[in-house]
């Protein structure tokens, strides 16, 4: 006897896009000018890619509301594991946005993290991008 394959259940339809702003309108994209809807998108490759992901830009907005934080403080405020907050804060030292500094309180390893000159910058730098893409959304 030989197994029947099970009929494939119809895909659901996908719904149609739709656009974030009418026909038609202006958008501001974040370098400052003006764009029509169909180049609105543009807008969205400026942002920073680093930065853009949810732990690192808790790790980086976290790191600019104090002068460094050791790793068990960071991974206690944004609720990340010991592994994923290592693999995240990395990125962002790789990227030079953040420094790393390990010592030893007594015996007791600990790590602390600083956001670098440039990791202020370019936070600086995402969330005016962040602010223009808003309001340009509000205007439309």
């Amino acid at each position: 006897m030989s197994a029947r394959p099970k009929p494939k259940a119809p895909t659901p339809a996908r719904p149609e896009a739709t656009p974030s702003a009418p026909r038609g309108s202006k958008l501001k994209s974040v370098a400052g000018g003006k764009t029509d809807q169909s180049n609105a998108v543009d807008a969205i490759p400026d942002l920073d890619k680093v930065i853009h992901e949810r732990a690192r830009l808790a790790i980086v907005s976290a790191l600019a509301t104090s002068p460094s934080r050791t790793h068990n403080e960071l991974r206690d405020v944004l609720a990340l594991t010991d592994g994923n907050l290592s693999v995240h804060a990395r990125k962002l030292e790789d990227a030079g946005y953040i420094s790393c500094d390990k010592d030893f309180a007594g015996r007791t390893p600990r790590t602390t993290y600083k956001l670098t000159a440039a990791g202020r910058a370019a936070f600086e730098r995402y969330l005016g991008h962040m602010e223009a893409l808003i309001l340009s959304m509000r205007t439309a």
